[in-house]
């Protein structure tokens, strides 16, 4: 499958076409908004450094958690409970996108986050802008990486190679997807041969009743 074809497949999925209305939306009002300085290429600036830690904490955090009982209550959040569906068939296309009460819950923090963080309207949408932008490019190159499509540049076979090492070799490492900067940082982006091949890759070391395997519920 080629790009063409895999834009249109992406674009029939209700996340791309919800965060990609928000980006849109905002980089165009930012546009009209005017008045640039550099504190909005600092803004951006920052918000590029963060953005592969963050989604490293939050896949390793929060994608990862495992189910458990907090004051006699299950704890297992949607986000948790999807990213395990899909670790187990990582070729089904609808289990790679954010679901959309996750999706919705995200936009609203990104959004206050920017209203908050910023003391100027302009700035508030610029963070904006870019982080949706940002969110857009993830949810592209994630489903790229799990669909048919061969990469054929170097830095995306790369990209590729890394997610699919933790789809199917070990869980515990390769966690970053737009790009490895916080798994070379944080050291999680060993040699493929430097580590055994994990037999909980595909559960997460959660059971087929999402218990955790070897435990009681």
């Amino acid at each position: 499958m080629g790009l063409r074809e895999s834009a249109r497949v992406f674009s029939r999925y209700g996340s791309p076409r919800i965060i990609g209305v928000f980006a849109l939306a905002s980089v165009v009002a930012r546009l009209v908004m005017g008045h640039w300085g550099w504190s909005d290429l600092a803004v951006c600036g920052g918000i590029l450094v963060v953005e592969p830690f963050l989604e490293w904490i939050i896949h390793v955090y929060g994608l990862h958690m495992k189910p458990r009982n907090v004051f006699g209550y299950r704890l297992d959040p949607m986000y948790a409970k999807r990213h395990r569906m899909h670790h187990r068939d990582p070729r089904d296309i609808p289990l790679v996108f954010v679901p959309l009460p996750v999706l919705a819950g995200f936009l609203a923090f990104l959004f206050a986050f920017s209203w908050f963080a910023f003391t100027t309207r302009t700035l508030t949408v610029t963070s904006f802008a870019t982080m949706t932008t940002f969110f857009f490019l993830y949810e592209w190159t994630h489903f790229l990486i799990h669909s048919s499509y061969v990469p054929r540049s170097f830095i995306f076979r790369a990209i590729w190679r890394n997610h699919i090492l933790h789809h199917y070799k070990n869980e515990k490492y390769w966690f970053g997807v737009t790009n490895p900067v916080a798994d070379y940082a944080l050291r999680t982006r060993p040699a493929k041969d430097d580590v055994p091949t994990s037999p909980t890759a595909r559960t997460l070391g959660v059971d087929d009743e999402f218990t955790l395997i070897g435990t009681t519920a």
